[in-house]
């Protein structure tokens, strides 16, 4: 009998507005994920998170009893993105996955395999990556977290509209990966399969690194539909999910 392969997913923004989509990432949850060997989520589960006392929120506990149901099953783990950094031990403990670390450096189906949100990768933007050394830096977080839950939401809402705003006037090579940065990301773990999500953009890739033929596979996102990578000793492959007529 074959062995389950393994499933990755990423850029899911879940948020209450748009239910469609949560609907189909819980059916997935209850159906096709408890087939995978293990589920990861390389991050952006969420539109955002301001902090583990959104487990409060009906949405959100939703989402954790999908979870915590599916962990039964399948072991789901999980690397934090730019959206939803700030998920943490109580989340966890809530939605039974288990937070890593990012890189993290992987045998998967026996290949080495390194998995990243991506937005490192990112490092043409570099007002993105100034932003995001504040936001990562433990002072930040401990003072951001000491505020009232509604003042976190509110002043995540007002840096997602300046976002918005200045994505409409940023080049767009600039938020796709920088090709020395994937490449020394590469070489620094050993020449790896590197698989991640952030730029929405995806499809395969393969980089040429002293020497070495490495593949990077870029996770899609759920906006308009779902989407998750199968990964075996076969290899890897793109799986769509559509939202029922």
């Amino acid at each position: 009998m074959a062995s389950r392969a393994t499933f990755l997913i990423s850029d899911l923004h879940l948020c209450p507005t748009r239910p469609e989509i949560a609907g189909l990432f819980l059916d997935f949850l209850a159906s096709r994920a408890r087939e995978a060997a293990a589920l990861y989520i390389l991050g952006d589960l969420f539109e955002y998170w301001a902090g583990d006392d959104e487990l409060s929120d009906a949405f959100n506990a939703r989402i954790c009893a999908g979870l915590r149901d599916c962990a039964t099953a399948t072991p789901i783990h999980f690397i934090a993105g730019n959206r939803d950094f700030l998920i943490g031990t109580d989340f966890a403990h809530a939605s039974g996955v288990t937070l890593l670390d990012e890189p993290q450096l992987l045998d998967i189906a026996g290949t080495p395999t390194l998995l990243m949100h991506g937005d490192t990768l990112c490092s043409d933007d570099r007002a993105y990556q100034d932003f995001r050394s504040m936001v990562r830096n433990p002072a930040w977080r401990a003072d951001f977290l000491g505020k009232p839950l509604a003042a976190r939401k509110a002043q995540i809402e007002a840096l997602r509209r300046r976002s918005e705003e200045e994505k409409q006037i940023k080049p767009a090579a600039i938020m796709d990966v920088n090709a020395a940065t994937v490449a020394a990301t590469l070489r620094a773990h050993g020449y790896p399969r590197l698989i991640h999500g952030h730029t929405h953009r995806q499809g395969s890739h393969v980089h040429h690194v002293d020497g070495h033929a490495c593949e990077r596979w870029v996770l899609g996102d759920w906006h308009d539909s779902g989407n998750y990578l199968a990964v075996d000793a076969t290899g890897c492959r793109f799986h769509p999910l559509t939202l029922a007529a």
